[in-house]
């Protein structure tokens, strides 16, 4: 079966084609958005996985969206970022950190006391997110100086090297979801008048440069980058977002990244389609996949994984559930943001 061959994607090497896909879990410490032992555990029970992203992780304390979402900006940190790399390599598998900045995707309840909420244009989105205090209007952000972006580029490489540095086999970057990269991309929240607004090119200007800026520290093939076109999720919109990321896909071959992961959303678009067209490197592919379809999908000589989410939550062994064809167990929804082990790591694995 193609989901379980060995693949390499840039400098990482797999033992299997099932990734687990980057989920927001909500577990690490509110102080100091630390990660801990509840997450270490998380990980290392996933491990069989041939490749692991973590959940959307934030490079600065002003990338912060969510509670109890944990950073890599401290030494204390990455120090725990490194007990996770080191328990899921114990095991076999590696692991990708998905660096998310939220942006505008935010509200004061949920930062450190002084930390601003950024974004390309001083447009509040629409719609509310969780605090520990209940749902929340969003806030109208501060507009990003030209320091500020070049500020948040470093802050990106500089969790970068960290992430290298605790033992994460690569890197990837969010740029869906309404987060930050694709705030710059979408004409909706981006109206700035400057070098990073206005026209296509300067609206795809952030990403090229920060993409370019965390390859310098160490090769452009342990990146990642993952992208749904389309997506409204956080009241993110684009006057033609087929026009935008066949430009964003067009750069995005050029620079030799180890794959792209995309979200296919079918009710939205053909976002598969749209990725063939305008890149040529190895594809993760995402979204609703099972077993049967994984396989057929990998058929396809340039997907070479399929992620999967909801899956791995409840089935920490999902890759021997689909190769000896095991039930699976489904997620209880009810934990799937809350405190502590309930819903998180008390799935076990199949047991004859």
């Amino acid at each position: 079966m193609h989901l379980f061959s060995e693949v390499k994607l840039g400098q990482i090497s797999l033992k299997n084609r099932l990734v687990m896909a980057p989920m927001t879990r909500s577990r690490a410490d509110a102080d100091g958005d630390m990660p801990n032992a509840l997450m270490t555990e998380y990980y290392r029970q996933r491990a069989s996985a041939g490749l692991i992203i973590t959940e959307g992780t934030h490079p600065s304390a002003e990338g912060k969206g969510y509670c109890r979402t944990p950073g890599l900006y401290t030494d204390a940190q990455q120090a725990a970022w490194s007990a996770i790399c080191d328990a899921v390599h114990a095991e076999g598998g590696k692991i990708v950190l998905q660096l998310m900045h939220c942006g505008r995707v935010a509200h004061p309840d949920n930062k450190a006391t002084g930390a601003r909420t950024l974004a390309p244009s001083a447009i509040t989105a629409n719609g509310k997110i969780y605090t520990e205090q209940g749902m929340q209007q969003f806030v109208a952000p501060v507009e990003m100086t030209i320091d500020d972006i070049q500020c948040t580029i470093l802050d990106y490489v500089a969790a970068t090297k960290r992430a290298y540095s605790a033992g994460f086999d690569g890197v990837e970057l969010h740029c869906t979801s309404g987060y930050l990269p694709a705030q710059f991309l979408s004409t909706g929240s981006n109206q700035r008048s400057d070098a990073y607004g206005g026209s296509l090119v300067n609206r795809l200007r952030f990403v090229l440069e920060l993409l370019s800026a965390l390859a310098a520290v160490d090769g452009a093939d342990r990146l990642g980058i993952r992208i749904c076109p389309g997506n409204p999720f956080n009241d993110l919109s684009d006057a033609d977002h087929v026009e935008t990321f066949s430009a964003l896909l067009a750069e995005l071959d050029k620079i030799g990244l180890a794959y792209l992961h995309v979200i296919r959303m079918p009710s939205l678009q053909d976002n598969l389609a749209l990725a063939k067209a305008h890149f040529s490197g190895p594809l993760i592919m995402n979204d609703s996949y099972h077993c049967e379809s994984a396989e057929a999908a990998l058929a396809d000589p340039q997907i070479a994984a399929i992620s999967f989410g909801r899956a791995f939550i409840a089935n920490p062994d999902l890759p021997r559930r689909f190769q000896q064809s095991l039930p699976l167990a489904n997620i209880d929804p009810s934990t799937l943001y809350t405190e502590g082990a309930p819903g998180y790591v008390d799935y076990g694995p199949w047991v004859e």
